[in-house]
């Protein structure tokens, strides 16, 4: 696309956007196939995409609900093998399924909420952290919120030791201001997001907590938002860390970090906007110039709508969802 073209665009071509999702919704290209594992993250894209575009009258429920639920492990039956450990149980699997269901209209009450705190207990590490599974894996800030947001769909926080949780995010805040997706790593615009949506679901901080007069924190947000407002580059996007390009999901990532601190008017909106305007050539792209995908399609229109684009659902920032699918409206 030219750079006479890009300027010429005011908004977002929604139409093409719903087009592209429903298409995804339907059929995913063959470059997904080696992503089969990850099926549930994929179709919490695309499905929360369709919402996002206020379009959900072209997913099909009720078959949405039954695929979710088909991968759900029931202790002491033939699902689980494992004698009710719950081997198979996977945080970030299980957060973007609970999302999905609030997303259709499910109530999650029906589910046994029991059972997977039971589980997610189970993972929750000495420190504070989470393993996604039971077998081992990774231990960082991005199975802390899984966890914190499973709880908080739930309205179970039985799972997780809370204290010591918050204690291991406060940990991960580095000498800049932003958290790194475990103690002493380097700032990062995602594990500053998980961080900080984590703290506000748990209820330790209080959302648009920079618009109180007493600014007395668990974090040091100063730090924070000094390192914050130095993402935004001179193209009008974030990155997510020093010496990296602009991103699309990162607009989502610190935009929405921006949004529960009550600190959106400290950037440059118009800008950022433009440059998510930049990324679109039929649809959304990491960064101008590249092919489209499914990840920064998605945190393009979230982006988008905490920008409060004209045609798009308002954003739950914290859990990622609209506000109706948050809300269970």
């Amino acid at each position: 696309m030219s750079s006479s073209e890009t300027s010429m665009e005011t908004t977002i071509d929604k139409d093409l956007h719903v087009t592209f999702t429903h298409m995804m919704y339907h059929l995913l290209p063959n470059p997904y196939e080696s992503q089969e594992i990850n099926h549930l993250t994929l179709a919490y894209f695309v499905i929360s995409s369709i919402d996002i575009l206020n379009s959900l009258h072209l997913v099909e429920k009720e078959a949405v609900v039954n695929w979710v639920l088909s991968f759900q492990v029931r202790p002491g039956t033939t699902d689980d093998p494992n004698n009710g450990m719950q081997m198979k149980f996977h945080l970030a699997s299980t957060y973007c399924a609970l999302s999905i269901l609030k997303i259709v209209g499910y109530d999650l009450s029906n589910l046994d909420s029991e059972s997977m705190s039971t589980s997610m207990k189970n993972l929750q590490q000495p420190d504070g952290s989470f393993m996604p599974i039971l077998t081992g894996g990774e231990t960082d800030l991005r199975f802390v919120y899984c966890a914190a947001a499973i709880c908080f769909m739930l309205d179970n926080w039985s799972g997780m030791d809370k204290e010591k949780v918050k204690d291991y995010i406060l940990n991960c805040q580095s000498y800049d201001g932003g958290f790194g997706l475990v103690p002493g790593a380097e700032s990062h615009g995602g594990a500053t997001y998980c961080a900080i949506a984590s703290l506000r679901l748990m209820g330790f901080i209080e959302d648009n907590v920079l618009s109180s007069c007493n600014l007395s924190s668990l974090i040091d947000l100063p730090l924070l938002l000094d390192w914050i407002l130095q993402r935004q580059g001179t193209d009008g996007g974030f990155q997510g860390r020093p010496n990296k390009s602009s991103d699309t999901c990162y607009a989502f990532w610190i935009g929405a970090v921006l949004r529960i601190l009550g600190g959106c008017n400290f950037v440059d909106n118009k800008a950022l906007h433009g440059f998510l305007l930049s990324c679109q050539y039929k649809v959304l792209h990491k960064f101008p110039g590249e092919f489209p995908d499914l990840y920064h399609s998605y945190y393009g229109f979230a982006a988008f709508s905490l920008l409060e684009e004209s045609g798009l659902k308002s954003l739950c920032s914290e859990l990622g969802i609209t506000n109706t699918a948050a809300n269970g409206v």
